[in-house]
């Protein structure tokens, strides 16, 4: 039977280029996300160009949604990779004066949302004899920069779980990777964080020529998820060249 991959966010940006990417390499790809019209036009997308794909509305900070998710992907077949990738940031202010409503959806999403679908597919994984469990986190998770406290805390936290979770799973068929990107230019990440501004929005990769894009990070993830089942590769950080640190940008102009 074809292997079942779950992507998480797969509704835009590196959640659904990883989607194609996966379809690409074979795997029945369950798309998940809370937009259902969006995954729909992706579902048809990936069909079109001779993949499986099959879509599920879920919402990553309810336990009721992520149980239906976990139900959906038993269904279709042995559930061999997780991409846990629903995540965002809100706000680039001080910790002084940052928004604790802010702080709470990026936990919530990030944190949170990767415990519950985790917890809930952890026993198809297993059960499949050749799991893997990837969790998209960010350089954030291992830096931290002025204005990103309450992203980076929870990426943080999120690069704890991954990291947990490669212990606690240590002679059990799962293997755990984190990826970690820096600067990506996606249509929406900049635009959810500072809640609609597209000027500010771009002033983030103003001047910087090739900054990363969805593709580039699904190429990462899938090149981790298909190596051979003995291989884990914990951890990769993935940057632009224009990037050498969270703090150093090359910019022209």
């Amino acid at each position: 039977m074809t292997s079942v991959a779950v992507v998480t966010g797969a509704s835009s940006g590196i959640g659904a280029a990883t989607a194609r990417r996966l379809a690409a390499e074979g795997f029945h790809v369950l798309a998940a996300a809370r937009r259902t019209d969006r995954l729909a036009a992706l579902v048809a997308e990936i069909e079109a160009a001779g993949g499986a794909a099959t879509a599920v509305a879920c919402d990553v900070t309810s336990d009721e949604s992520v149980a239906g998710l976990a139900a959906a992907a038993a269904a279709l077949g042995p559930v061999t990779l997780l991409v846990n990738n629903a995540g965002g940031a809100r706000g680039l202010d001080p910790v002084e004066s940052g928004s604790v409503g802010d702080w709470q959806w990026m936990y919530d999403v990030n944190v949170l949302g990767t415990l519950r679908v985790t917890q809930a597919l952890l026993p198809a994984l297993e059960a499949s004899g050749a799991g893997t469990i990837v969790v998209v986190s960010s350089t954030a998770g291992f830096t931290v920069y002025e204005g990103g406290g309450g992203y980076a805390a929870a990426k943080h936290a999120q690069t704890a779980i991954a990291g947990t979770l490669r212990l606690e799973l240590c002679g059990r068929p799962v293997r755990v990777i984190e990826i970690d990107p820096g600067m990506v230019r996606t249509d929406e990440f900049g635009l959810v964080r500072f809640d609609g501004d597209a000027e500010k929005a771009a002033a983030v990769y103003a001047g910087v020529a090739e900054p990363l894009v969805a593709e580039d990070v699904a190429d990462c993830i899938a090149w981790c998820a298909t190596r051979p089942q003995h291989v884990n590769v914990d951890r990769l950080v993935v940057r632009p060249l224009a990037q050498a640190a969270q703090h150093k940008v090359h910019r022209v102009g």
